[in-house]
Parts: structure tokens; sequence; C-alpha cells
């Protein structure tokens, strides 16, 4: 398969990898982006996560809390420019959708969009995004949600960025202080800042655990400072490597950013004892506009042909 320019630019948007190595890994992998990706992991020359390329479609996050911080949720609503986001027509439907969300019992996007639209039961939810997009004369789209019910605890919001991340803490406890609260609420900003993928490493699932130490046998099998190192001094090294990567991606794990001695674990734990609770944390949700999607962007592929002699 013929590697063209566009391609290049979008591995290196993905990966952060350089236009050369790019090229080289989809020039080996025939054109396939994850194993290209793979390759350039295995090489030393990717992180350790896909990034998320550019953040393509634009719109907001919105977060609802009630019923005395039991019950939450979240919903993203994407719109085609930045312009129509910040439109104070968009913005109040989007605040009407996410307290619909936070009163329904749809399992899915689809059964939540056939629905009926709360404010007015003569039409549905994707009628009412129908009109919506009628009105502004831009495409829309409710993109996704999540509601939480907590049964032993609460739940607390975080919006970030005027909508571009929000984010969802359900902690298990008996308390309802305000001081647990803004605890709770330092946690969320904490998943907006550093996006972990699991509350703990007892989340993780193995089939990532192996993959991500297939990925680290590869990288140290290919680093020459690394040829005469015993197999048992190798294994070590990879352990301990698949624990710090482990770290960054569990959220209890992290380094509390706000007092680097502490992990976040440590941090809730000492919120508890100062406050005389029973504090855990349960589930996180995190949201950013856009993510995974994406937009027309200026085309530098002439750019990229020129630099990588495509």
């Amino acid at each position: 398969m013929a590697v063209t320019a566009s391609m290049v630019k979008e591995l290196r948007e993905m990966t952060g990898a350089g236009m050369m190595d790019c090229k080289k890994a989809l020039s080996a992998t025939d054109g396939d982006f994850d194993k290209a990706i793979e390759f350039l992991r295995e090489k030393g020359l990717a992180t350790a996560e896909k990034k998320a390329g550019r953040i393509a479609a634009e719109g907001l996050v919105a977060t609802t809390i009630k019923d005395g911080d039991k019950v939450a949720a979240i919903v993203e609503v994407n719109a085609e420019t930045d312009f129509v986001a910040k439109n104070e027509v968009f913005r109040t439907f989007v605040k009407e959708v996410v307290e619909q969300a936070a009163d329904t019992d749809a399992a899915d996007i689809d059964a939540f969009k056939a629905e009926k639209w709360a404010l007015d039961t003569s039409m549905t939810v994707d009628e009412k995004l129908a009109a919506m997009i009628a009105k502004i004369g831009e495409n829309m789209n409710i993109r996704r949600f999540e509601k939480i019910v907590s049964e032993d605890g609460i739940v607390v919001s975080y919006i970030h960025a005027a909508g571009k991340i929000g984010v969802l803490v359900e902690a298990k406890t008996e308390s309802n202080d305000e001081r647990v609260k803004e605890a709770l609420k330092n946690v969320a900003m904490q998943v907006a800042a550093l996006n972990p993928k699991y509350v703990s490493t007892d989340d993780v699932p193995e089939e990532y655990k192996e993959h991500e130490k297939e990925i680290l046998i590869a990288q140290a099998k290919n680093d020459p400072k690394n040829a005469n190192k015993p197999e048992n001094i190798i294994e070590k090294m990879i352990s301990g490597r698949l624990a710090k990567e482990l770290k960054e991606v569990c959220l209890l794990e992290q380094a509390y950013v706000k007092d680097g001695d502490l992990t976040v674990a440590k941090y809730v734990e000492q919120v508890g004892k100062e406050n005389d609770a029973k504090l855990s944390i349960k589930k996180f949700v995190r949201f950013e506009t856009g993510e995974g999607l994406e937009k027309k962007v200026d085309d530098f592929a002439a750019e990229v042909a020129a630099q990588a002699g495509l």
C-alpha cells in the first residue's frame, strides 16, 4: 500500500513520533494504523497510548447534580463551530439536555433520543435536536450521556474550560459535609487534568496488563543497552516500568496534583480522617469535547510531503 503524506500527518498527530519514523512504520505495516502505532511503541518512538489527535468537533460538556447529591448526569453535545458552542441558545439547550439525562431511564443514547422531550412532550429528544439544528442553522449532535445514581454515597461534578471537559466523581461515604465535597471536587479536577483510565490497579483488566507488558518486552529487546543483560534483570526492569505505567493511568495511584508528597488514595484517606468520615472513590466519568472525533483541519500535507520526501 502506498504511504501518503496525509497518512504520515495523521500518524504523527496520533503518536507524537517523527515524520520519517511514521513513514517507516506505515510502510512496514502496509498502512495499518493500529499496527503502525504498535511498531512505533516497540521501537520506543511513541507514547504508551494513542494521543487523541486533533480534538475535532466543537461543542459543550455539561453536568448536573440533584436529589441531595445522589443523582448526577453528564452529557456531550456537539456543534460544527466554536462560535455556535458559545451561543447562549445552544448553551441553554445543552443545560436542558443534561437535566433530562438526570431523569432518564434510557440505557443508551439511541433510547435517550427516542424518548419524549420533557419540556414539550409533543416531540422526542431527537425531534427537539432537529428543531434546534433548523433554528441555529448548523449541524449538531447529542453524542453521549452517562447517569450515576449513588446508593451509598454522593456524586460531585467539575467543569473545566467553560465546558471543554466535564467530570463526575462518585464516592462511598455517609458524610455530606462541604469539606468532603470540596475534597471530592479536588479529585474531579485531578481527573480532568491527568485523564486516568481506571480508579485503581484492581480495576485494570489482565488483558491490558499483558498487552502493555508485551510492548515493554519488545522495547527492551530493541534497546542495544540491554543486549548483554540477563533475562531476570530485564524481567525486573519490565515489572518496574509496568508498575510505573499503571500508576499513571490509575487515579488512586497517581501523585495528587496539589501535594506531590501524597497519592490521591492517601489524600482521600487523609480527608476522611480529618472529617471523621469513611470515604472512598467508587467511580469517575470524564468527557472531553470532541475526543476521538475528527474535524476539517488546515491541510499541511504538502509541508509533510516536502519534509518526508513523499
